[in-house]
């Protein structure tokens, strides 16, 4: 069976950076596969105006802070910069984290953007989902073009990750640019959109095989959900984590990590 992997993805939010960087070090040295933050300017809980923080500069002093766990957005606002710029970003990012044999560590998750309050407070055309869709459409080949352009080229073909569930749109996004698809969905869902993504596979020539598929565990203890997540082929699993103390949810990712080594 492919390997099954635990994220864990940090809120930056209601938290000092101190308490980010710690939960950071504490996190790698626990056996998390993965850290994603997010791609926001306020909160998303609590309180709307609480502490936050910018989410790629972070990714930068991870790729520094951290050696062996992968790590990345989950995911960012394909909206708020221009695509090219992401791109080199991103390659940045991926070189600053290199191992010692030279490859990078970063994840590229990137989504069409949704929270309104992050485009009214910074000045982006917050428009509807169809032409966020759209815009992220139109980006992905250019980071991708910009990605083949740029010297020194990324470490290695950097794993894209694509969040979202729309069957028209988002899916076929996935099928043609993503090697990771995060579904946001539970399991009679995920099962459904499966099907759908495999059709725009079929369509634009692809094996649906090569997509991994991400998801989370919900409220639920992944001994009670995990099975039939991986039996619907799931790998990748994500917990969400939020200050002002992150070490609430300790307990289940250790719980996630003892299921994980089980499996």
């Amino acid at each position: 069976m492919t390997q099954v992997r635990i994220g864990v993805q940090i809120a930056p939010q209601h938290a000092s950076y101190q308490q980010i960087r710690d939960t950071v070090v504490e996190l790698e040295q626990l056996g998390v596969d993965v850290l994603f933050n997010w791609d926001h300017f306020y909160p998303l809980s609590g309180e709307p105006d609480g502490l936050h923080f910018e989410g790629w500069t972070m990714l930068a002093a991870w790729a520094e802070q951290t050696t062996r766990v992968e790590f990345g957005c989950l995911v960012t606002c394909n909206s708020y910069r221009n695509a090219d710029l992401l791109a080199d970003m991103a390659r940045t990012v991926d070189h600053i984290s290199a191992h010692d044999d030279g490859t990078g560590r970063l994840i590229f998750g990137i989504g069409s953007g949704w929270f309104e309050r992050d485009y009214d407070e910074y000045g982006y055309e917050f428009g509807t989902p169809g032409t966020r869709l759209d815009a992220l459409a139109e980006a992905m080949p250019r980071i991708e073009a910009r990605w083949s352009k740029l010297n020194p080229a990324p470490t290695r073909d950097i794993p894209v990750l694509i969040g979202g569930g729309g069957e028209k749109k988002t899916l076929r996004i996935v099928a043609q640019h993503a090697d990771i698809w995060h579904s946001f969905s539970d399991l009679e869902t995920l099962n459904r959109k499966k099907r759908i993504l495999a059709e725009h596979c079929e369509a634009v020539g692809r094996d649906v095989s090569e997509i991994t598929l991400s998801s989370a565990f919900g409220n639920a203890a992944p001994t009670e959900v995990g099975d039939a997540l991986v039996e619907a082929g799931v790998r990748l699993f994500t917990i969400g984590i939020s200050g002002p103390d992150y070490t609430q949810d300790l307990g289940k990712i250790k719980a996630a990590l003892a299921w994980r080594d089980s499996l």
